[in-house]
């Protein structure tokens, strides 16, 4: 893995002619696999490149006419040349091993995630999720038989999580794929510097929809529809056979004197 350190400076200088904006760039790159470091640096006057450090030559280059005094002056300044040297090849790989060190935790931190295909609808596309990576250094996207897809494919932003992964997401559209053709078909994720990578083929069965979610309360609906209505028609009946019953009874206690002096007048 290559590291690289870089440091920015500007500064405004006054003349009589106006204000001017001189910024500056240097640092090094190293690289922790072959050990091989690599210097710059480059100077900008207005907004435009001035001067700039070649490592290969050890040498200042002059990309304007108007730099060339200055860069003849810097290269033929021998002591500045060596110093610049020792800088870039010396010191600065130094500094940028030792940060590299101190924050190798997190720098070096590696998370791979959890991949998830989903579907809102039989006709809508397939978007392969993936969440949980660290860092942000990874790639999502859709082949087919074997080769990287650029059409009928939507690939999403990097999105942080609240646990500081990341996640990220890249549709499939499937209006001209027949269903024959799924198997030829896989979502890929790879993050930088891992070689293992996370390979989830085009099935039906690993979708996941919310389509046998709303099946089941459908059902579920149906059935406590149906013994509502079953639990109505039971009372109405048991409210018709109760009201029979009672047609059928004899009097009361109540009512027996009276009973019996209607149906007796001559005792009386």
């Amino acid at each position: 893995m290559t590291w690289t350190l870089c440091l920015l400076m500007m500064s405004l200088h006054g003349a009589a002619a106006g204000v001017h904006i001189v910024q500056r760039m240097y640092g090094c790159e190293w690289d922790d696999e072959t050990g091989e470091v690599k210097g710059y640096q480059q100077h900008g006057f207005d907004g435009e490149d001035f001067l700039s450090y070649d490592h290969e030559t050890e040498s200042y280059i002059a990309p304007r006419q108007q730099a060339v005094i200055t860069q003849q002056r810097w290269n033929n300044n021998k002591a500045l040349m060596a110093n610049k040297k020792h800088y870039f090849t010396e010191e600065c790989p130094e500094f940028l091993k030792k940060y590299v060190n101190y924050g190798r935790s997190s720098l070096m931190r590696t998370e791979l995630p959890s991949v998830s295909l989903l579907q809102k609808t039989p006709s809508s596309p397939v978007c392969c999720h993936a969440t949980g990576f660290y860092p942000t250094t990874a790639t999502l996207f859709w082949r087919k038989d074997g080769e990287e897809l650029h059409e009928d494919v939507d690939p999403g932003e990097i999105l942080p999580n609240h646990d500081g992964s990341f996640q990220m997401s890249v549709d499939l559209k499937l209006s001209s794929v027949p269903a024959e053709d799924w198997r030829r078909y896989e979502c890929v994720f790879q993050l930088s510097g891992v070689k293992d990578i996370i390979v989830t083929p085009l099935e039906e069965a690993v979708i996941r929809t919310n389509r046998e979610k709303s099946s089941d309360t459908t059902i579920i609906t149906i059935i406590i529809i149906v013994l509502a209505v079953g639990a109505l028609l039971a009372v109405a009946v048991g409210g018709v056979a109760y009201k029979k019953r009672t047609a059928q009874c004899p009097p009361s206690p109540d009512n027996s004197s009276e009973l019996s002096e209607n149906l007796n007048p001559e005792t009386q």
